[in-house]
């Protein structure tokens, strides 16, 4: 089923919306029709994205760490205390790590796998038991095209990625014929906060991949909507990402874990 026809009563609800790719899938899905849920920690951003948002579809903003066990619980009954039902969930929050392990502390890496996989499964979870009975529903969760092979420098983060990536086709499979789309986003670069946020530099960074190769939040997040629209299962924006994701995949461990090792820039900065 394609992405279910929007009403007064349904909502997208879009994890971690306050920027970059979150905001950009809120503004594909309210430019298509969708009302949005706009959800972070960070409730001033979101409130600046509604009022841009502002128009003929309702925008609704939650401030809310989905980190936390006891906040993500009380999302869906907060939706619908507001009188909507969640047909579309978007997981695209997400945090991560950058450097090596040996400089990272065991709650920043574990912090990651909170949000990337605990609160992913969680929500999925919560979507889907409501979706399935009534035969209809979207969900998109957001990975990334680390999670196509080991990534040295970013070690955790690509295993929290590769989760999403076979979680997502699992369930997708177990849902065929019920209603409910399911579908995976898997970026590549892409200039968002998220390196920021890092504690990388951009610019570092960005030197490591060639400039062809970084593609606009934007396009990122059509390619996203897209997906469920069409019932793709999995999309990788752009071939000059989608052909080196799938030719690491090929490529012998002990040719490519050397490879990558030696491109990362963190571990070039770190001299490890």
């Amino acid at each position: 089923m394609p992405l279910p026809q929007p009403t007064s009563t349904t909502t997208a609800l879009v994890t971690g919306a306050s920027s970059g790719i979150g905001a950009d899938l809120a503004r594909e899905l309210v430019a298509r029709g969708h009302g949005v849920t706009l959800v972070a920690r960070r409730e001033d951003r979101l409130e600046e994205l509604a009022a841009e948002l502002a128009g003929p579809v309702r925008v609704e903003v939650i401030g809310c760490d989905v980190a936390d066990p006891a906040a993500r619980a009380e999302l869906f009954p907060e939706v619908e205390r507001r009188g909507l039902t969640v047909d579309i969930l978007i997981n695209n929050a997400g945090v991560g790590t950058i450097g090596p392990v040996v400089d990272s502390t065991p709650e920043a890496e574990i912090a990651q796998v909170r949000v990337n996989v605990e609160a992913l499964i969680d929500l999925t979870t919560r979507a889907v038991q409501q979706m399935v009975p009534r035969g209809r529903g979207a969900i998109l969760n957001v990975g990334s095209t680390a999670g196509f092979q080991p990534f040295p420098g970013q070690s955790g983060y690509a295993a929290t990625k590769a989760f999403v990536r076979s979680y997502t086709d699992g369930v997708r499979g177990e849902l065929a014929g019920t209603g409910v789309t399911v579908a995976a986003l898997h970026p590549g670069p892409v200039r968002t906060e998220f390196l920021e946020t890092a504690g990388m530099d951009e610019r570092t960074f960005a030197a490591a991949f060639p400039r062809f190769m970084w593609v606009p939040s934007a396009t990122v997040a059509k390619a996203g909507i897209d997906a469920l629209a069409h019932d793709r299962g999995a999309v990788i924006p752009g071939l000059q990402n989608e052909i080196p994701a799938r030719l690491f995949e090929l490529m012998p461990r002990r040719l490519l874990i050397p490879l990558l090792t030696s491109r990362h820039p963190a571990l070039r900065r770190s001299g490890r």
